[in-house]
């Protein structure tokens, strides 16, 4: 008989299912995977030694830019850090739109998985549903920052501004006559706040399409249940977080174990799985948008009921308002010390850590008493997931390493940052 061996097989960087540019190195037998390889590197930007070049608050929309997906969530890790080492905390009100934010920026993430997710194992439909609720929900992000993507909201002592009272509007054109324009604006004749609970009224009923899509579909089942089984001390022992451990059947929540913002006066349930596969994690994030559609609603009655500051009143680290600085000398040189130096920092380190909608993220800052961190550190939540790769994949097909790739919900940006 002729001897078979093993040969090597380049997955990525430009594979559709790679989440960015993962290249794999794959060692097969047959169709059977005996390693795989995970290379980082190809997207490299330098995001903390950028950090480490310019004043603290000219770094927040690098932040946005790390894990692309979920922005406001990395804003939040970075800007607690500074605000430990200030010894400052936002105001209230500041406090629940950062948690509403989070919340509103698991459920874009958690679209984006399940669209690409389902995608990559030949499921078309639910990727057309998931980016419709994605467009709502960047109109959100849109106007309260005035970007869809890289909101750069969050700043250290609250936020940019206040919600908007009222949202942008459709205007007819040679694709919309007066007619659809009226329809297409009727949920945004309020307030943002309003929108937003009009969106989490209807929301339940989309995750129920996807789950009525997916969930016991059969070939959905094949594909993903006892695939990249991950047992619960296993998962311990790798440093997994977020969904990936929670699947696995471990209740790690830093939203519940270490409070920050007003998380402790949330009422939520943390989902967890039984089996460790790419099926559990899936029901278990699933669940996390009912559970975060729940936050939201708490969030918008509580800050419909309670007007007040967003942002500290300290212009040494606050830029003063646009009408203040045309009129007072003072107000100006604040203005222009803040945009051209920053501020300086007292020395000392600092870790903040966030419950991203990939796991855990942590932002790590050394400062030696300047305008710039000495040192910034990233704890990117989908790292520890990729470096399993191998463990997760040996033993399985070629299209079940596309199943697990996608149930570890990876970016690029943040991993190879």
């Amino acid at each position: 008989m002729a001897e078979i061996k093993n040969y090597t097989m380049n997955f990525g960087p430009q594979h559709p299912a790679a989440h960015g540019v993962l290249r794999l190195i794959l060692e097969l037998d047959g169709e059977v995977v005996q390693h795989a390889d995970p290379h980082v590197g190809l997207l490299h930007r330098a995001t903390e030694k950028l950090a480490e070049n310019k004043p603290f608050n000219q770094s927040i929309g690098y932040m946005d830019r790390l894990d692309y997906v979920s922005m406001m969530c990395n804003e939040h890790g970075y800007v607690l850090a500074i605000e430990k080492l200030l010894g400052i905390t936002p105001p209230l009100r500041a406090q629940y739109i950062r948690v509403m934010f989070d919340e509103i920026t698991r459920i874009l993430n958690h679209l984006m998985w399940i669209g690409a997710h389902a995608l990559d194992i030949g499921a078309m439909t639910v990727f057309l549903y998931a980016f419709r609720e994605r467009e709502d929900l960047m109109d959100c992000y849109e106007a309260v920052s005035g970007a869809r993507m890289h909101a750069t909201y969050y700043r250290p002592g609250g936020v940019y501004r206040d919600l908007p009272g009222a949202m942008p509007k459709y205007k007819s054109s040679m694709w919309h006559s007066e007619k659809d324009v009226k329809k297409l604006n009727e949920e945004r004749s309020g307030s943002l706040l309003d929108f937003i609970w009009n969106f989490t009224q209807r929301f339940p009923k989309c995750v129920d399409d996807y789950e009525t899509l997916l969930t016991d579909n059969r070939i959905w089942k094949q594909r993903t249940v006892g695939i990249g089984v991950v047992s619960r001390q296993r998962a311990l022992n790798l440093g997994f977080t977020g969904p990936m451990l929670r699947g696995s059947g471990v209740e790690w929540d830093l939203r519940k174990k270490q409070p920050y913002a007003v998380y402790d006066k949330m009422d939520f349930d943390i989902p967890i799985g039984k089996e460790g596969d790419c099926y559990d994690r899936y029901l278990v994030r699933v669940e996390e948008m009912r559970q975060s559609n729940k936050i939201i609603r708490q969030c918008v009655q509580w800050l419909r009921d309670n007007p007040g500051p967003v942002i500290i009143d300290d212009h040494k680290i606050i830029p003063p308002h646009r009408e203040e600085m045309k009129d007072d000398m003072e107000s100006l040189i604040h203005h222009f010390k803040l945009f051209t130096e920053g501020y300086c920092v007292p020395e000392g380190e600092s870790y903040a850590a966030v419950e991203h909608p990939k796991g855990e993220f942590g932002v790590y800052i050394v400062s030696d008493g300047a305008n710039k961190p000495y040192r910034v550190k990233v704890r990117a939540a989908g790292f520890p997931h990729l470096a399993a790769m191998n463990e997760m994949v040996k033993g399985h097909m070629i299209a079940d390493v596309v199943a697990v790739i996608g149930s570890q919900d990876i970016v690029f940006g943040e991993i190879d940052r």
